[in-house]
């Protein structure tokens, strides 16, 4: 059941290809136009590049939050899926990690690349694309969270964003940090440790919240 939600989810992204190329098309755009504004500053570019493309990965993250239970919602499949003998956290963890796979994982292979505007070197470049792999997936499941309590709600694009966002910071501290940390020639190590300590908890606990406010929110 879980590879089945995946593979759904996955070919339904493939039908509505808008979506995903609008998450796509925002982070591109938002980490490109920062060197047109700030100017040809090298030192300040490389200053600046983890935590634009961090805050820009996050934000585009955020854009597809509200769709991740909305349609199944709409067409009474989630309803069907909580009367299923099956558990309802394994199903959300399926489509949390579809959500990845449609908009984090592009974001991982755009990151670097979008990098090379801002001047950094290689090896900050691999610590980027390793730190957009451990933390891309943690804004899936928590955003799961959150897209569960809005479910039906009026403005409830709003609310997931004001409701996830202070998850988010610590992935964004310690992600952003360590590109930083290596660019200043200090052990990095500990960054990435502490944002695959956050993805292995939200693994664990995140599809059983999620699951819990969706049935709380389909009474």
């Amino acid at each position: 059941m879980f590879f089945w939600i995946i593979k759904r989810d996955l070919l339904l992204a493939i039908r509505r290809q808008s979506d995903v190329l609008t998450t796509l098309f925002f982070f591109v755009i938002v980490v490109s136009l920062f060197p047109l504004s700030v100017g040809p500053e090298m030192n300040l570019l490389r200053t600046m590049a983890p935590g634009v493309v961090w805050v820009a990965a996050l934000l585009a993250s955020m854009l597809s939050l509200g769709r991740m239970f909305a349609n199944d919602y709409s067409d009474g499949t989630l309803e069907q899926m909580l009367v299923s003998p099956q558990s309802l956290s394994l199903l959300v963890l399926g489509k949390a990690t579809a959500h990845w796979l449609v908009t984090g994982v592009p974001l991982v292979l755009m990151g670097p690349v979008l990098g090379i505007q801002y001047d950094l070197p290689t090896d900050a470049l691999f610590v980027l694309t390793v730190a957009l792999l451990l933390g891309t997936p943690v804004l899936s499941l928590i955003g799961a969270i959150g897209a569960a309590l809005t479910l039906g709600l009026r403005g409830g694009g709003v609310l997931v964003s004001l409701l996830v966002l202070p998850l988010y910071i610590p992935v964004l501290i310690f992600g952003a940090g360590a590109v930083e940390a290596n660019m200043s020639g200090i052990a990095f190590d500990a960054h990435l440790s502490l944002i695959g300590a956050f993805l292995l908890a939200s693994i664990v606990f995140a599809p059983w919240a999620a699951a819990a406010s969706l049935r709380v929110s389909l009474e």
